[in-house]
């Protein structure tokens, strides 16, 4: 596989990092969100810490990087994840025409996540761009799969973003949330599979590969879901990777079966994630609502689960504790991880999806650590995901997670 930009990217790596990785720094953001907690004892609890060394924590799990500010999926993103302290890096993995595994959230995400539409791959688009027109939004989409890697090589990262108003595919570029930026999108980098998990190396951080469900239909050129399953391991296994440094991930319960009962070491570490909450009706309280007992996943050899927060949280009496889902889970003895914080922007409002079964609750930033706390101290997670990493990062420090 051609390595052109991230391998000397990689090169330059030891001049940024200590002997044991990057130099962790905190950065402002955590200081600010203690400061917007009410007085009591988190509160002191949190302050109490703001001279601790920071440190690189597994509790910490970087969400495609650190995307808040940086585009996700690019070796910049993950760098500044790092030196944010998080113990464990992802890497969304789809494939390209050719069949080489690539970082990316969605297969069918470039029109949003890259220069696509500007570029000279434009043509290959599966859904051309196609203007706003009254009350029609603009639309394109592309494909990972349209493209060959030596294609896909050749595209520029951006912000996730799309100015469904646009009239021209210049404009659509826009659309970025006022609550995140530009400013770190100049000059950054795609990454292969491969190359992230040798970026991620050298960083000193361990793997959380998500296998993302493909927009094609499978088998893709003779290339099956097995096929696509297995082509993730063994791409740790040629890197020398130990199966205990990888989480490798899938909406897909089928996936997560396949590497129990034909990657057994990868498959103790394999997370199931949960989408319950695409089934009508589901109701984190009602265990009648939901498809499966949750023990039924332990009983199939699933030892890791991750739902997004909302369904391990419920209210009681203005406070935030752990959902029947939490509970169940727990008496399962299933380990949960979860998804996904710092994500939402300002959440005065009361946080909107991420926060949906306590947003009564939640009516300022500093919340994001009110969260945390449940979410670590009564639910009993072993590890949480976020768009920018130092917030759980010091957490975690703090509290000695």
């Amino acid at each position: 596989m051609r390595c052109i930009a991230v391998c000397l990217l990689l090169a330059t790596l030891p001049t940024i990092l200590s002997a044991n990785g990057p130099v962790i720094d905190y950065g402002p953001r955590p200081a600010y969100l203690i400061d917007k907690l009410p007085d009591g004892a988190l509160k002191s609890k949190l302050q109490s810490c703001a001279g601790q060394t920071p440190a690189k924590s597994d509790f910490s799990i970087s969400h495609r990087g650190a995307p808040l500010l940086f585009p996700e999926h690019t070796v910049e993103s993950n760098v500044a994840a790092a030196r944010m302290g998080a113990g464990i890096l992802e890497c969304d993995v789809t494939f390209t025409k050719d069949l080489e595994l690539v970082c990316r959230h969605a297969q069918n995400d470039l029109h949003t996540t890259t220069d696509i539409l500007v570029s000279d791959l434009a043509g290959t688009c599966m859904t051309p761009f196609t203007p706003a027109d009254g009350d029609t939004p603009a639309a394109a989409e592309c494909r990972t799969s349209d493209l060959t890697l030596a294609e896909f090589q050749t595209l520029t990262p951006k912000m996730d973003s799309a100015d469904k108003t646009a009239t021209t595919a210049e404009a659509y570029q826009g659309g970025v949330a006022d609550w995140r930026t530009n400013l770190y999108s100049d000059d950054a980098h795609l990454m292969t599979h491969t190359e992230s998990i040798a970026l991620f190396k050298n960083l000193g951080a361990k793997f959380t590969p998500e296998l993302k469900s493909p927009a094609v239909k499978m088998p893709f050129n003779g290339f099956s879901q097995a096929d696509f399953a297995q082509k993730l391991i063994d791409e740790y296994k040629a890197a020398g990777i130990p199966a205990s440094d990888v989480w490798a991930q899938s909406f897909n319960l089928e996936d997560v079966l396949y590497w129990i009962g034909n990657e057994p070491e990868f498959g103790e570490q394999a997370v199931y994630l949960v989408d319950h909450y695409r089934i009508g009706g589901f109701d984190p309280q009602n265990s009648d609502s939901w498809p499966l007992p949750l023990a039924s996943y332990a009983q199939q050899g699933v030892q890791f689960i991750a739902p997004p927060l909302w369904i391990l949280l419920t209210t009681e009496n203005g406070q935030m504790v752990p959902s029947e889902w939490a509970k169940h889970a727990r008496a399962a003895g299933l380990n949960i991880i979860t998804w996904t914080l710092e994500r939402s922007g300002p959440l005065a409002s009361g946080g909107g999806w991420y926060f949906q079964t306590v947003s009564d609750v939640i009516t300022h930033d500093g919340a994001v650590f009110e969260v945390l706390d449940v979410l670590a101290q009564d639910v009993g997670v072993v590890g949480v995901f976020s768009d920018w990493p130092a917030t759980t990062t010091y957490y975690a420090n703090c509290m000695g997670l």
